[in-house]
């Protein structure tokens, strides 16, 4: 657990998808720096500890629903009494705090008398980058804009469980996944990269209704060119692009010829 009495600066925000914008917030931080999360409960890029994944600083997180009933003073004070060597607070354009948030970046440069960074707005190729338009971006399924407005490929995780039983009998192996809190890209074919056990593999993913065969929902991935032997673990599928829409097929044989296709297309994809 990190010390709280050493923290000199802290970067305040929800900080859900821990994008290029939030990135570039933390590298006003100085050595001693620090991320405070205002959890709001609805994080679904980043879900729960996530953002651990894509910052070396420490990250502690202060519950919405536990500081939302303070005025903007009482706040200033309770992060005082929790970082007591805080020097510098870095902020986004648009922050707000203190109850139903009265206060903005004018009362938090009164109210504190430390250094406040104040962040502009960030764009990439002239897209504004806000995590509601990230997350627009991977509801339609364009996970390309996706990632550059992150910086980096969107990534679930999940537990595998028992699929249909179909992929290694009749199509190809697939390992199908169980995910929560994340949001979910728009149903289709998706070439990703599965990561089992720290180790990344070249993958084709398919996500929706299985209109072809039982009509459930699935969240399936298939390994190119690789047999792989592990035991219950957290697997985590990163999105590199969409391959296609869901689309139903008539017969088994029409399926089949166009899952594998899906992994011709894949593997020349990767290569």
């Amino acid at each position: 657990m990190h010390n709280k009495d050493s923290i000199t600066s802290i970067a305040i925000g929800g900080f859900d998808g821990m994008h290029t914008a939030h990135q570039a917030l933390f590298s006003n931080l100085s050595t001693n720096g620090a991320i405070l999360v205002i959890d709001a409960g609805y994080a679904n890029l980043t879900p729960n500890h996530d953002r651990e994944d894509y910052s070396s600083y420490p990250i502690f997180y202060f519950k919405l629903e536990k500081i939302k009933s303070l005025s903007g003073k009482e706040f200033i004070t309770l992060l005082k009494e929790e970082f007591p060597s805080l020097r510098k607070i870095v902020v986004g354009f648009d922050f707000h705090f203190g109850s139903n948030r009265s206060c903005s970046i004018k009362e938090l440069k009164e109210l504190f008398a430390g250094e406040v960074i104040v962040l502009n707005e960030v764009s990439v190729n002239d897209i504004k980058i806000h995590t509601r338009y990230i997350r627009e971006y991977i509801k339609n399924g364009d996970i390309k804009t996706a990632n550059i407005l992150l910086g980096k490929s969107y990534k679930i995780k999940g537990f595998q469980i028992k699929g249909q039983g179909l992929g290694s009998s009749e199509f190809v192996p697939t390992i199908n996944l169980e995910i929560e809190d994340y949001l979910l890209p728009n149903e289709g074919v998706y070439f990703t990269q599965t990561i089992i056990n720290n180790k990344a593999y070249k993958s084709v993913s398919f996500l929706g209704h299985r209109v072809s065969t039982d009509g459930k929902y699935a969240v399936e991935t298939h390994i190119l060119n690789e047999d792989i032997e592990f035991t219950n673990t957290k697997i985590e599928i990163k999105f590199c692009d969409k391959l296609r829409d869901n689309a139903k097929f008539d017969s088994f044989i029409e399926l089949k010829k166009r899952i594998d296709l899906d992994i011709q297309e894949a593997i020349a994809y990767f290569s």
